[in-house]
């Protein structure tokens, strides 16, 4: 990792927010996002995932110089998960207290990070989840497909509360993040992003969803792989249904207790 980022000034702001960026291959794209992200006044932790040549030139030249950009390098690619964990942990090794995750790619919309952070700043304790608002550049099969995701996630808990678990734009609390990961080790690839907000609503997490604009960019990489990652997902929601059957009593009291408070 180059360099050792710190929140600023941490005691007298408790919630000191940071950004990680998982980078696999994105040399052209993860530039603007970083910078972008920076201009937000955000610290930002560039995770390289195992990326080709040109990507790694590209980032060891983005960073060079800086204080606000600071690039953790993997070995080798990982997947997501792997990647959003190691910068995770750093973050909260660094003392920051919530991460805002967003892809490399461009098709997040950077003008939404003071909304993420104001939400956030208001309820330091919920996980803030972006819920899409498309345009005509999603690919419909991962549209619809999408909509199986939800139904599984709303009986994985008992609740319509994540209106997305499959964006990559949201805001961690990071000291249940890192708990939850120390409990048990979060999915390697595309099964991250629903998985760890399953499980720290169970943890108790508060959820608060944000509409953003999500665009899919002509040129855009995706590393989604339909045959491997739809197995993949596929076993992680028996793992989520079959996790959450112990936990139904607590999850309807939860629900319960809202109702009549």
């Amino acid at each position: 990792m180059a360099g050792r980022p710190g929140p600023r000034d941490a005691a007298a702001r408790p919630f000191a927010p940071c950004a990680v960026v998982p980078v696999y291959n994105h040399g052209r794209t993860a530039g603007a996002t970083a910078d972008a992200l920076a201009a937000h006044g955000l610290p930002v932790f560039l995770v390289d995932d195992g990326s080709n040549a040109e990507t790694r030139d590209a980032l060891d030249r983005l960073v060079a110089g800086r204080d606000d950009l600071h690039l953790i390098r993997l070995p080798r690619n990982g997947g997501k998960g792997t990647a959003l964990t190691a910068g995770f942990l750093a973050a909260h090794e660094a003392g920051f207290s919530h991460v805002l995750q967003i892809d490399a790619d461009g098709q997040h919309d950077t003008a939404d990070v003071p909304r993420f952070l104001e939400a956030g700043r208001a309820a330091p304790a919920a996980m803030v989840c972006g819920r899409p608002i498309y345009d005509d550049s999603v690919p419909r099969a991962r549209l619809y497909g999408r909509y199986l995701t939800h139904a599984f996630v709303w009986l994985e808990t008992l609740s319509f509360d994540i209106d997305d678990s499959m964006c990559g734009y949201r805001l961690y609390p990071l000291d249940e993040t890192r708990a939850e990961i120390a409990r048990k080790p979060l999915p390697a690839r595309m099964d991250f992003d629903t998985e760890i907000a399953v499980r720290l609503y169970w943890r108790g997490v508060p959820v608060r969803n944000l509409p953003t604009r999500v665009i899919y960019p002509e040129d855009g990489l995706s590393h989604f792989r339909m045959w491997r990652d739809n197995a993949r997902i596929t076993a992680m929601h028996t793992r989520l249904v079959l996790g959450m059957l112990p936990r139904a009593p607590r999850l309807l009291l939860r629900r319960f207790d809202r109702r009549h408070p």
